[in-house]
């Protein structure tokens, strides 16, 4: 690998906040906010709305994900308007 090209590789904690998840890896992932780990040290944490402790097929149940507003949100920014409609 070339030298001063790649980003740093630090841990960072990711945590699925529906299903009380975390999980401690190593990412280049940038974050502000900070949480106190089991061992007392401080880290980065990055949250995220599906992980493999609330995916459906991992945990082999359903669940419902909140998507109200995301299609009107699209049709909005993307979507035609009512005059480019035949």
């Amino acid at each position: 690998m070339r030298n001063g090209i790649h980003p740093a590789l630090r841990p960072v904690v990711f945590r699925d906040r529906a299903a009380g998840f975390q999980l401690l890896t190593r990412s280049t992932v940038e974050s502000q906010r900070t949480v106190e780990w089991e061992d007392g040290t401080t880290y980065p944490v990055v949250d995220v709305e599906i992980s493999s402790a609330s995916h459906p097929f991992y945990t082999g149940t359903s669940r419902v994900v909140d998507t109200a507003g995301r299609v009107e949100r699209f049709q909005r920014r993307y979507g035609r308007t009512t005059a480019d409609r035949h």
